[in-house]
């Protein structure tokens, strides 16, 4: 661990970050460039003694969940967090952990939403950040682990994950799921973390079973359709999609026309917090 780099490393991706950069609000004159240092605790969910030991070259050796978690704080991109892990005497991430770091791009467009659902997701269908109309909306994607990370593997193993659909539709959004995902595993292989969920999902699921059989291939994501939250009742939305440019992850944004009951209801989202849903 090269605890002066490390330090150096942080202090300079801080100091070249803006509070708008990262969906916080400007403020008062700040007397200093960048961020400040309880901002960047505050977005990577660590106490701001332990981020500020780190700048100042007295912390403990960063976990890889603490790297991670930092990483997308500090909005890098994939060689900047490489980087990370190396002066924190760490490896850099394998293709599973890779996987799931947010690109940079889509991550600043989500900071500005924050009047309306959004969320990023991977190919496979797993939640990597989420903002709090769309955690208000789902429920919090963050405690999921293992295969649940995946909407798709919940999709066929856990009946309450449907309930967010109306049930005419349900139908339609498993073979959704499906098609989806032979997307994901035609691009990634059969060796890929996309065939192993397939082989696991064909052993757990009949329903999926059949669906993968019928070599249906689709990545789409925009779509019009009903929402169902368990105060608000239903909520119609459009749903448009923006993808990296590997197509390896897609921010959807949920949106409803102004002055529609809808659009109203979406607005309740962020008063109302979040809620689970449950078949009572």
């Amino acid at each position: 661990m090269d605890r002066e780099e490390l330090a150096a490393f942080l202090r300079r991706r801080r100091e070249e970050l803006r509070p708008e950069d990262v969906g916080l609000p400007v403020g008062a004159r700040r007397r200093a460039p960048g961020l400040r240092r309880e901002e960047v605790a505050a977005l990577a969910a660590m106490s701001t003694d332990y981020y500020t030991r780190l700048e100042q070259q007295r912390g403990p050796q960063p976990s890889e969940q603490m790297l991670t978690a930092l990483a997308r704080a500090l909005r890098l991109s994939d060689d900047e967090r490489d980087y990370l892990f190396r002066v924190s005497g760490r490896n850099a991430p394998s293709p599973r952990a890779t996987a799931t770091h947010v690109a940079p791009a889509l991550q600043r467009v989500l900071d500005r939403l924050d009047d309306t659902p959004a969320l990023i997701l991977s190919n496979l269908g797993e939640v990597l950040v989420q903002n709090r109309f769309a955690e208000a909306l789902y429920g919090d994607s963050s405690r999921f682990t293992g295969h649940a990370r995946s909407g798709v593997y919940r999709w066929f193993t856990d009946p309450d994950e449907r309930l967010i659909y109306p049930e005419h539709d349900r139908d339609r959004q498993g073979r959704t799921q499906v098609a989806n995902l032979r997307a994901a595993y035609a691009s990634m292989g059969p060796k890929s973390r996309a065939g192993e969920l397939v082989r696991v999902l064909c052993k757990e699921s009949a329903e999926f079973a059949e669906l993968w059989d019928r070599h249906e291939v689709a990545k789409r994501y925009e779509d019009h359709k009903v929402l169902l939250h368990p105060q608000l009742g239903e909520i119609e939305v459009d749903c448009q999609a923006l993808f990296t440019e590997d197509q390896s992850q897609a921010l959807l944004v949920l949106t409803a026309p102004p002055r529609t009951e809808s659009f109203e209801k979406i607005q309740l989202l962020g008063v109302l917090g979040t809620e689970k849903f449950s078949s009572a």
